[in-house]
């Protein structure tokens, strides 16, 4: 979408107080690298202080997933995952108000053959990832290197939903809220790449319980249906930021049989997938989000 196409922006007063917060933003995302780097490990300290009920859902996700570490283990875990967090703050506001350079100096790309020789057939490709705290970072990074559209959860408030979308749209060929599924399936069916993360629980979409680090968890049977019906091929991609701040994008070989006819055993693949990419950097996941909330039986996990 052009920037001339892109609707305007909403301006009523109740937006008013965004606007301050995503100008604050704006500000933030041209810091200078160095200082965000510095402050982003700070800031998720900080956060690990004050927001006592996001530092209780990492730790009881940590608990659940990861049983077989003691609880000092699991401690530092936890902390690692704050300073992590802290710093991919800036990382998303980088990637949606702010200059890619320094931090497009020296990263690496490694798979991008799988997805030449999926592309070569004419059929669509799905990169299918999990929620990394490097997300906005590193698909601004591959966008660089790949015509890539992206399915996403819209923000409830018309101003932050406007200016992030504009942002994205600086560097991706489209965005799809999570229930446009018409408009993604035709994209992919024109040959289109499409960037999707199923590993969070949402109140729409077809679900059901498969396992995820050992424990029932409501998935979304997105994945199987996008490449059912738009005849896409799916690769798993990972991300993470090295130890010396540079970043590295793989994306692995295509699942193969998928999908099949069963909605279910699709999704438990999947699941599984992106389960063994979180195991390879667990300090860089997106442990805040309640995944595990909604149970079997129907009841409500306290978090």
């Amino acid at each position: 979408m052009a920037p001339s196409d892109f609707p305007p922006p909403p301006l009523s007063p109740r937006t008013w107080p965004t606007w301050l917060g995503i100008a604050l933003g704006w500000t933030v995302a041209r810091w200078p690298w160095w200082l965000q780097r510095r402050a982003g490990p700070l800031l998720g300290r900080l956060m690990l202080h004050l927001l006592p009920s996001r530092r209780r859902v990492a730790a009881t996700n940590l608990a659940l997933c990861f049983p077989e570490m003691d609880e000092a283990a699991r401690g530092r875990l936890l902390r690692e995952n704050f300073s992590s967090l802290g710093l991919g703050l800036f990382e998303f506001l980088r990637a949606w108000w702010g200059r890619l350079a320094p931090v497009d100096r020296g990263y690496e790309l490694t798979g991008l053959e799988h997805l030449r020789a999926a592309q070569a057939g004419g059929r669509g490709v799905i990169l299918v990832s999990a929620h990394f705290t490097t997300l906005e970072v590193c698909l601004r990074l591959l966008c660089q290197q790949v015509e890539l559209g992206a399915m996403y959860r819209p923000h409830e408030q018309a101003a932050m939903e406007w200016a992030v979308k504009r942002g994205r749209l600086r560097h991706a060929k489209a965005m799809f809220a999570r229930d446009e599924l018409r408009p993604a399936i035709r994209h992919l069916k024109q040959g289109g790449v499409l960037w999707f993360a199923p590993d969070q629980e949402t109140r729409r979409g077809d679900s059901v319980f498969v396992p995820f680090f050992g424990q029932p968890a409501w998935s979304l049977t997105s994945t199987h249906q996008l490449a059912r019906l738009g005849g896409a091929v799916v690769l798993p991609l990972f991300h993470e930021r090295l130890d010396d701040g540079r970043y590295r994008i793989e994306i692995l070989p295509a699942l193969e049989g998928f999908p099949t006819r069963d909605a279910a055993a699709d999704t438990a693949r999947i699941m599984a997938t992106l389960e063994g990419l979180i195991r390879r950097r667990p300090e860089q996941y997106l442990w805040l989000h309640q995944r595990f909330k909604r149970q079997p039986d129907g009841t409500r996990r306290k978090y």
